[in-house]
This record gives C-alpha cells, structure tokens and sequence, in this order.
C-alpha cells in the first residue's frame, strides 16, 4: 500500500492513500485533511471520517478501531498518535528525520526513516528497539504482519539488489535474509497469516512469493515480457489464494496461489507460453520442475484493465457485498471497483466508481510545501494525553476489542441499521464518557 507523492505522475489533490489492514476501510490524506471511508456496500462509498485541519503526509489506521497515527507535510518528522472520533491528540514523537512509512498492528507501531526503523510497543508507545544503519531506502519500504502469531517486519537489506530482511518484531530480533531478487526491492506484501511475502524488483518483470518461515520461493509469476514497470502495490486476498499487483501500466494482474497441478491459465496468450497451446499446458504436471516453473511463471489468472497509464495508484482484494472484488485506487483521486471471478478468472469487470474528492475540488499540482522542521534528536516524545484518567494502555485495548468483533463478522462491514452508532459496532478506542 503505497504512498501517492507529489510527484509528475500523481500531480492532483491526493497525497496520500491507503487501505487499512484487512481492506475494510479506505484512508485518504489530501491538501486539506484527511479522511476515513468504509465499504458498506457497493453503491455507498460512506464517509466515516474527515478532518479539515491539516495536510495529511501519512495516515494509518489500526484495522477498524478510532486510532490513527498522521504524519504532516508542514511537521514532516513528527508522529501524531490520535483517537479520530474523540478529536483526541494520544501523543506524539519527534525524530530526528522526515518519517517515510507507518505501519501498524495489534502489537507494534513501526516508524521507518530513511536509515532507520523505530519499533514500538503500541499499547505505551514505548521505543522497544531501533534498527540503525539501514541501506539507504528513500522510498521507506517495508511492511508488517497483521497476524498476531507471526509478527514480522521487512525491510530492504541492501540498496543495489533485493535482498529482504525479516525482522521478529514480537521478540525483538533478526530472523533472515532473503535474497528475492536481482535488482533493488519496489514492493512488498505479507499475506493475512503473515507467513509469506510477495516481492517485486524495480525492474518489475517477475513477482515472487517466499515462505518467511524458512525463506523458500513458493510461488514466481511474470508480469510481463514486453517492458520493464514500475510496480506500485502488491496485495494479497483476505484467504491468500489471489496476489493482485498494480503498476505505472494500464494494467492490474491477479495471480491465484494454487498447486501447479491446479493452475488453469487464462485463455489469452499474455506471454510466450500462450503460443504453445494447450496441450503443453495440460502436460506441464509431468515435465521437470524447472520446466513446469517457467510454463506457468507470467499466467495471470485475472486482470484489470484501467482507463488510465503512468498515474500512481494501489490495489486490494476485498468482500463488498458478499462478492469478490478488486479496488484500485488512483492518485487522482477516484476509486475502481470491479468484479473477480475466483473459478475462471479472466478480464475483470467494473461495476462501480467513486471519487474520494470533493465536487468542487479539482485536480491541481501540489504546488509549494512548507519547509521543515529544524531536526531533533530523535526520537523525542511528549507523554500520552490520558483525559479523564483513562491510560493509552487501555485506549489501545478499546482498540483490540474493536478489531476482534471486526473479524467475526468477517467483511467488517457496518450494518445498516446502526451506521449513524459507529462506536456500538467497532468500540472506540476508549470507553465512552472517558473521552
């Protein structure tokens, strides 16, 4: 899920995008604030937050809950930790450099500057550990499991080709290094169980999918033959059977993570390999493994075709309305909604759009940005905001509770007789009246 940054190619009123842990919510970040939008349903892109006040640099959700963590353009190294339903500041850090990437789950809070990754304790927001020294890494990649039982961090471990380094972030130390890829590291996926991860290089070409227990290649998908991409978001289906990828094409591809005597190509030749008809296809279960690998390496089992190329954008797999589907969102601003089919795959069909901007609002250059902070040490924090005697240990636990009821109901949709009650379906982040 990737930052959408003032650049030449996303040149609009977005600064920021993102889908929250289990794609059940939409965040935003423009010149004018930010906000928070859920998938009820099909038809209703429904706000369930907006804040007008600041230039949103970063924003993260924690799953379902009110905590959010904002990074600012105009106070480029400060984290604001903040409950979005109370208008309530938690706390918030200074470091000593522009915070690249955010990232969070039930247990940790990471912070990545461009040499170094702060893990917090998300329950005090205490500095647990500090990962000094990084390879330069500008475009602060890295990503964090979602599950609670695999708690891994990885980051790039090397600034000329694609290793990756996976982290413990429960336990507080390395794990291993593996090396994914030739050329420098673009992007990075964990699925849900938080057992693999899906890396693409910066020549955009081969999609991989390793075993982050003990760093095995599962899976290896080509893209495409014909050009070299840049790879914007990799995202994996809440059941980890689809990895969908997005890039500067015009082009989004779904790859279903089946056993090799499973796989069923599309009927469209997207690679060499569609030239050789069906018959090597069928047999490629008897060939030898290296054979059958490049056989079925680049079959997409699904694509979207989007009206746009070169434009910044992410991707996801999610349930809206009981029914598979991909969003693809655009760093001008407007939401794709298109149907999946998981059994045959093929070209994905659009059945909706929305645009997450204003009416009024249009699309501008981001223009001039305020100038930064002068540095700090880092990181420097000013203690947790606790109205009316309430602890952030217990505002985090409010959270936990909101994200449990969340994955019973599994889509995590809001039902439609209590949206105007947010706080009675996903409890906040502390207990009412205390905030």
């Amino acid at each position: 899920m990737n930052l959408l940054e003032p650049t030449d190619e996303a040149s609009g009123e977005v600064l920021f995008v993102n889908f929250n842990q289990d794609c059940t919510s939409l965040a935003v970040g423009t010149k004018k604030g930010f906000k928070l939008y859920s998938f009820n349903n099909l038809d209703e892109l429904e706000v369930i937050h907006h804040n007008d006040t600041d230039d949103i640099r970063i924003i993260e959700r924690l799953f379902s809950s009110s905590l959010v963590a904002l990074v600012t353009i105009s106070s480029p190294r400060k984290l604001k930790v903040c409950h979005f339903k109370k208008g309530t500041e938690i706390c918030n850090y200074s470091y000593s450099n522009t915070i690249l990437a955010v990232k969070l789950n039930r247990q940790r809070l990471v912070v990545c500057l461009v040499e170094s990754l702060y893990i917090h304790n998300i329950r005090d927001m205490k500095v647990l550990h500090t990962i000094r020294d990084t390879p330069p890494n500008p475009a602060g990649l890295c990503v964090l499991s979602t599950s609670n039982e695999h708690n891994f961090l990885a980051y790039p471990g090397s600034s000329s080709i694609g290793e990756v380094q996976i982290f413990d972030a429960l336990n507080l130390q390395a794990k291993s290094m593996i090396p994914a890829h030739d050329n420098p590291l673009a992007a990075m996926a964990f699925d849900p169980s938080g057992t693999k991860l899906a890396t693409a290089s910066e020549k955009g070409t081969v999609i991989r999918v390793f075993n982050v227990v003990d760093g095995t290649k599962l899976y290896e998908f080509r893209r495409g033959v014909k050009r070299c991409v840049r790879i914007y978001s990799l995202s994996f289906s809440e059941d980890s059977k689809f990895l969908s990828a997005s890039s500067n094409t015009e082009t989004v591809h779904i790859f279903r993570l089946d056993e090799l005597k499973d796989i069923k190509p599309s009927e469209e030749p997207q690679s060499w390999l569609g030239y050789f008809g069906k018959a090597i296809v069928q047999s490629a279960s008897y060939l030898p493994t290296q054979v059958a690998d490049m056989l079925y390496q680049g079959r997409s089992f699904a694509t979207v075709h989007l009206p746009f190329s070169g434009i910044r954008n992410i991707c996801a797999l999610a349930t809206v309305d009981k029914i598979p589907r991909v969003l693809v969102v655009s760093g001008e601003g407007i939401l794709y909604i298109l149907d999946l089919e998981p059994l045959e795959g093929g070209d994905c069909t659009l059945v909706k759009t929305h645009s997450l901007l204003d009416n009024e609002e249009s699309i501008n250059n981001i223009g001039s940005k305020d100038p930064p902070e002068t540095p700090t040490d880092s990181p420097t924090v000013q203690r947790p905001f606790q109205p009316g005697g309430t602890s952030y240990a217990a505002i985090v636990r409010g959270a936990e509770a909101g994200t449990a009821q969340d994955t019973e109901q599994g889509s995590g949709s809001i039902p439609s007789d209590s949206r105007e009650d947010y706080e009675n379906d996903f409890p906040p982040m502390a207990s009412k009246g205390n905030l």
